[in-house]
């Protein structure tokens, strides 16, 4: 156990690299529970989405999700949030745990000027995450027929076991899979069923040791290391998330804008360790003996059994794919290479 955002979580259970390759070839199940769960209802609040985040929301269909980043003026990031439209004038945001008071109160800073209510109900819910390709038959031993399970990144209100649940098809893994909202009453339970009605189709608990080497395979940034208020999106690699026809003004959209018409001063790229050594958040990177950055993740991929990381380099060197750099472990440079992201083939299952 080790403490993550104000909450006390599970590292593992029965070992990083196993509940990894169980999440790749069986199905794993994540308490997510320390996620925020935020609802934005009222007249205005189409309006206020529209102003807060880059993503086109007037395109987000009826329980229809879409992923985003909350930005500030300057175009850094606030946060980066899944927002699921549950009804014409209702959504329902997920926030990054150790953001949830900073994501809030700048909602509400910015909620002013609109006819709109913020509403946060992280203390009330739990999330546990089904992830895996055999989440789908789980969930069908669960109650939920293959038929009525939602179709990638939708969500829709129904019930496990008697249960009341948002059921989503999202996730953080690479993996097909769902994300599953309850009252904290009824997760514990719940928690319980799944395990069992998987245990045929290989289902272990998987904890955040096994979460963040999954989404590291799968280039998924993690806020605080890859992303945070002195990265834009465009930097980050998340230009495919911002429409350039959003005709509305958004927080930070001059800023990205001419980034993307005219290019950043640094950008994320990943990588491949050549030399034996393990590359780890903050360590530099250095071309041709000269710094040119720093790491934002790295570690051990047990799907392609190599050591990967992430990064920012300034783009006044060399970052084409294959171009070779240095990475500074305990005072040494060792040789990298960089590849195309993600490091894996990402298993959604679209339809």
């Amino acid at each position: 156990m080790t403490v993550f955002g104000g909450w006390e979580m599970p590292v593992q259970y029965t070992g990083i690299i196993d509940e990894h390759n169980t999440v790749r070839n069986y199905a794993g199940l994540f308490d997510v529970s320390h996620m925020g769960q935020v609802f934005v209802y009222g007249k205005d609040a189409l309006q206020f989405l529209q102003k807060i985040v880059p993503q086109d929301i007037s395109l987000l269909k009826e329980n229809k999700a879409v992923y985003c980043q909350l930005t500030y003026e300057n175009g850094g990031i606030v946060d980066d949030l899944i927002i699921y439209n549950i009804n014409k004038s209702k959504y329902l945001v997920i926030v990054n745990a150790a953001n949830i008071e900073k994501d809030v109160n700048w909602l509400l800073e910015n909620a002013k000027p609109f006819d709109v209510i913020i509403d946060n109900m992280s203390n009330e819910y739990s999330m546990l995450a089904l992830q895996g390709p055999n989440a789908v038959s789980i969930l069908e031993n669960c109650g939920i027929n293959i038929k009525n399970q939602p179709s990638f990144f939708t969500i829709t209100e129904t019930y496990i076991n008697n249960v009341p649940v948002y059921l989503s098809r999202t996730g953080y893994t690479g993996e097909d899979g769902f994300e599953i909202i309850t009252k904290n009453a009824a997760a514990p339970a719940l928690w319980d069923l799944i395990l069992s009605k998987g245990k045929s189709f290989g289902i272990k608990p998987a904890g955040l040791g096994a979460r963040d080497t999954l989404r590291l395979e799968a280039a998924l940034p993690l806020y605080g290391n890859d992303i945070n208020a002195d990265t834009t999106p465009v930097e980050a690699g998340l230009k495919w998330s911002i429409p350039l026809n959003k005709n509305c003004d958004y927080n930070g959209k001059d800023t990205i804008i001419s980034q993307i018409q005219t290019g950043v001063q640094k950008k994320i790229v990943g990588f491949k360790m050549i030399e034996r050594a393990i590359p780890r958040h903050g360590y530099e990177i250095y071309i041709n003996n000269k710094k040119a950055g720093y790491v934002t993740s790295g570690g051990y991929a047990p799907t392609i059994n190599e050591n990967i990381g992430m990064g920012y380099i300034d783009t006044s060197f060399e970052t084409k794919l294959d171009s070779k750099i240095q990475i500074m472990v305990r005072n040494k440079l060792y040789n990298a290479a960089i590849v195309k992201r993600p490091f894996i083939k990402k298993r959604y299952k679209i339809s």
